[in-house]
């Protein structure tokens, strides 16, 4: 039986239903695929150390990893190649050791499209604002603007970060297509806006909170979340309750999942299997 060793960096990742979601695909493919957690929290180091932690897999005979928060970007320089949508993102969320080499890919860009195009058919995308300029901000930024939106506010606490992010939006698609601003603007932002998007770790079970005042929400915007564990977050229920239409994280999880086991094993997954098992573990309680 062909056999894979697989896992994730990341921080607070217990919770995490990639082990499951990948495993349980292995299965219907008949392979044998283990999938480990590499939790910086709970190894006691800090973020920088993700490039040990990967040339230790990499040691230790690792077919591939997954990286998420606050990892995606740190892990750059420490890998030997980047496929071209990762570089043009500049994060990483999957690595895949190949040769002796580690190759960074980024599946979140056709996670969170895949997931939007099935959740939110026919939402408004002229003015989008989006919360959190990260690796997980960056992918939904490019997503949403090949989906089509006309304008993307990126806001974040770091202001040069939220620059950064605006900048290469601009870079790549055009002028006025995106821009930055800080926390403060977002009472003038929201109430113009079709949609928000929230792409930083508040509301994980390491990370509860709302990201933003709840009094900002009204019915006129669609609201998206990246975060998936918990399913429903404290800010898919805020905007619930204001009467948006809503989108949970879910999605995303499982369709970057697909592609990033499509990547390690060359193997098509059974994406409608996938969503099922998800849907399955997402029922269990939050441990």
């Amino acid at each position: 039986m062909t056999s894979y060793l697989t896992g994730l960096i990341g921080a607070g990742i217990g919770p995490s239903l990639s082990p499951a979601l990948h495993e349980r695909e292995a299965d219907r493919h008949g392979l044998r695929l283990l999938y480990r957690t590499l939790d910086i929290d709970v190894l006691g180091v800090a973020p920088a150390a993700v490039g040990e932690l990967v040339r230790a897999a990499r040691t230790l005979g690792f077919d591939g990893l997954n990286i998420t928060h606050p990892c995606k970007q740190l892990v750059i320089e420490h890998l030997d190649e980047l496929a071209p949508e990762a570089a043009t993102l500049g994060a990483v969320n999957t690595v895949v050791f190949r040769d002796g080499r580690a190759i960074g890919h980024n599946t979140d860009v056709t996670g969170f499209a895949q997931s939007f195009a099935r959740g939110l058919p026919g939402a408004a995308t002229g003015s989008v604002v989006q919360l959190g300029a990260g690796g997980a901000g960056a992918a939904v930024a490019h997503a949403l603007l090949t989906l089509g939106t006309d304008r993307l506010t990126v806001v974040d606490t770091d202001p040069s970060r939220a620059g950064a992010l605006a900048d290469s939006l601009t870079a790549h698609f055009g002028t006025g297509r995106a821009a930055a601003a800080p926390p403060r603007d977002l009472p003038a932002l929201l109430p113009d806006a079709d949609g928000l998007v929230h792409a930083t770790p508040t509301g994980m079970a390491a990370h509860p909170g709302l990201p933003l005042p709840a009094s900002l929400l009204g019915p006129h915007l669609w609201v998206a979340e990246v975060v998936y564990r918990p399913l429903e977050t404290e800010l898919l229920r805020a905007a619930d309750a204001a009467g948006c239409r809503t989108l949970d994280g879910g999605g995303m999880a499982v369709f970057q999942a697909v592609d990033a086991f499509r990547l390690f094993t060359g193997r098509e997954p059974h994406v409608e299997d996938m969503l099922r098992d998800f849907a399955d573990l997402a029922a269990a309680p939050v441990r």
